[in-house]
This record gives C-alpha cells, sequence and structure tokens, in this order.
C-alpha cells in the first residue's frame, strides 16, 4: 500500500486471531470492528532487546479487507495485543 500514513490513537485493546500454518495474525477484533488480515507489512519485534519485565513490544504493520492498514502491538508486560495506529484515511 503505497502512500500509507498510520497515525496514532490512544490504544484500543484487540483480540488476535492466528493463522497457525503461517505464523501470522489472520482476524483482528477492536472496538466494534471485526476485520481480516489480508497482509502483513512489516514486523518489529523488540523483545530481544529488552530486560524481562520491562515490557518489551512486538508491532506488527497489517493490511485489511477493507484496504486500510493499522499497527497491531503486543504489549508483553500486560500480555495484551492492542491497535495503536490507524490508517489517516480510515
Amino acid at each position: 500500500m503505497p502512500g500509507m500514513a498510520l497515525v496514532s490513537i490512544t490504544p484500543v485493546a484487540a483480540s488476535v486471531a492466528w493463522d497457525a500454518r503461517q505464523a501470522l495474525p489472520a482476524r483482528i477484533r477492536f472496538a466494534d470492528r471485526d476485520v481480516q488480515v489480508t497482509k502483513v507489512s512489516g514486523i518489529r519485534d523488540e523483545r530481544a532487546a529488552y530486560p524481562a519485565g520491562s515490557s518489551p513490544r512486538l508491532t506488527v504493520v497489517v493490511e485489511i479487507d477493507s484496504g486500510e492498514a493499522l499497527e497491531l502491538v503486543f504489549d508483553a508486560r500486560r500480555r495484551r495485543w492492542f491497535v495503536d495506529a490507524l490508517d489517516a484515511a480510515a
């Protein structure tokens, strides 16, 4: 998705369903939305860069079935997924 501009939002708790064969997110439920992931655009894994218990993050930028993009973040300290950025067009 060229020209995609993600805008930070107040993090929203999300439920993530995984495709076990590909080890990638397949569906995301957040707010009042239930969306299908169509493409993973990027992954940033910070877990090895932090001491245990200091809240490292795993960030996944995905495109969804509506054509929008979002940033999905796993907070290791809270053991929860959050959506913390959306495509500006959303």
